[in-house]
């Protein structure tokens, strides 16, 4: 690649303080979400087992001498090992035999079986997962705002410009896909259809080389679609599948189904925050669902711009998708985790961020500006009510919104951001 060209991410910091304190590092994540284009940046070597040159020569010299597709100046490129899982352990006896650190750098848009894996790569080989591009990094938002120290309690008040509904519309379907960056919105949200095509009808089969029912996935997925941001059990996905289109899907096939989109990067579901919160409340340990990016629940709603004006709930859950897609990669950018809270006293916070040092911070997610009080109020509420409980309130109130044009501390101390201002 021309590194000259190499559009910067927020995850290249990491590559870097990952490389210089192990042997090995593997950058997982969906399909084009850039993992081959930042890794090629960061090597000086690299080989590409899917490239289909010479009858896939690559891929059949890596099955036939996999140590000798290791040959390269460090740190050598292996993208998508994943095709051939030997590459892993040959990687790991490579690095046990050479002190020096940074010596591979793996990618993968699947995770394999462990059928032909012999050694977790523990302490050799270190895991970054990467994500499809953020606002920030698609030029979108301003980042002036940055939420490192947004989580520290420092916010400078500005003015950040006026936001167009159709412009935030428009950002959703088309996604953070890097290859879709140059092409209009038209074209741009074909691709999403397109990626779910290609890993249905492809990727799903040469995870492990069992057929499954494509049409059956499809109907997951399109439940998983209409479940987006929600706390959907598998259950209600069962219901959802058997009302929207009568059909019927067993609990077995439905656990699978979904452990092979998770294993394919397609979900990246938010976790449950429990962590510091002492009181007697007990929390529920519901994930909220999420595709890695909202695209591809609009691609599988078929949302248009037309549509989601005239659908503001579903509008709504998608932008609440965007902006914890973008709160996570931003997060882990400086060491922390974003989670959501939900308990059995129909208390809910949309995402939280939990710091390094065990601290947290409180984010209600609203599309409108008319929106920004009863989203304080409901984190002012809540905090009130963990105190009383003795229990660790958050350290920091946030409410993250699509239209409002200023980012400021209101009177009460609740923070207001625009997420077109947000960085890390």
């Amino acid at each position: 690649m021309k590194k000259e060209q190499y559009i910067p991410r927020i995850i290249d910091p990491r590559i870097e303080e990952y490389l210089s304190a192990f042997g090995a590092v593997c950058i997982e994540g969906p399909k084009w979400c850039g993992k081959t284009w930042t890794s090629s940046y960061h090597s000086k070597s690299e080989i590409y087992i899917g490239d289909s040159a010479g009858n896939f020569q690559n891929r059949q010299l890596a099955e036939l001498s996999p140590a000798l597709v290791l040959e390269g100046e460090s740190p050598r490129l292996i993208d998508e090992w994943q095709e051939v899982p030997s590459l892993w352990d040959a990687v790991r006896y490579q690095v046990d035999r050479n002190p020096q650190k940074g010596l591979f750098l793996l990618t993968g848009s699947a995770t394999p079986n462990h059928k032909g894996i012999l050694h977790s790569g523990a302490g050799r080989i270190a895991r970054l997962r990467m994500r499809p591009m953020s606002l920030y990094e698609s030029g979108v938002s301003s980042g002036r705002i940055s939420l490192q120290k947004l989580c520290c309690g420092e916010l400078t008040p500005c003015m950040t410009g006026e936001i167009d509904l159709k412009n935030l519309i428009e950002w959703i379907i088309r996604g953070g896909w890097p290859g879709s960056m140059s092409l209009s919105f038209e074209q741009a949200s074909l691709l999403p259809g397109e990626y779910l095509n290609a890993v249905i009808e492809d990727d799903v089969y040469r995870i492990d080389g069992i057929k499954r029912d494509t049409r059956k996935m499809r109907l997951l997925l399109r439940s998983l679609a209409r479940s987006e941001s929600t706390t959907a059990s598998n259950k209600t996905l069962m219901r959802d599948i058997r009302a929207m289109d009568e059909e019927e899907l067993d609990s077995a096939t439905v656990s699978s189904y979904l452990d092979i989109f998770k294993r394919l990067f397609l979900t990246d579901n938010q976790p449950p925050f429990s962590t510091g919160i002492r009181s007697s409340v007990r929390i529920r340990q519901a994930e909220k669902r999420h595709f890695s990016d909202p695209s591809l629940a609009c691609a599988l709603l078929k949302a248009t711009p037309a549509g989601l004006l005239g659908d503001l709930e579903t509008l709504g859950f998608l932008f609440e998708a965007l902006c914890e897609r973008d709160l996570r990669i931003y997060a882990e950018s400086f060491g922390a985790g974003l989670y959501h809270y939900q308990d059995y006293k129909n208390r809910e916070i949309d995402a939280v961020i939990e710091l390094p040092d065990g601290q947290w911070c409180a984010f209600e997610i609203k599309l409108g500006a008319n929106q920004i009080d009863s989203a304080a109020d409901n984190l002012l509420k809540i905090k009130k009510q963990m105190e009383a409980e003795e229990g660790n309130p958050p350290a920091v109130l946030c409410v993250l919104c699509g239209l409002s044009n200023a980012a400021y501390q209101r009177a009460d101390g609740v923070l207001v951001v625009p997420i077109t201002a947000l960085g890390p």
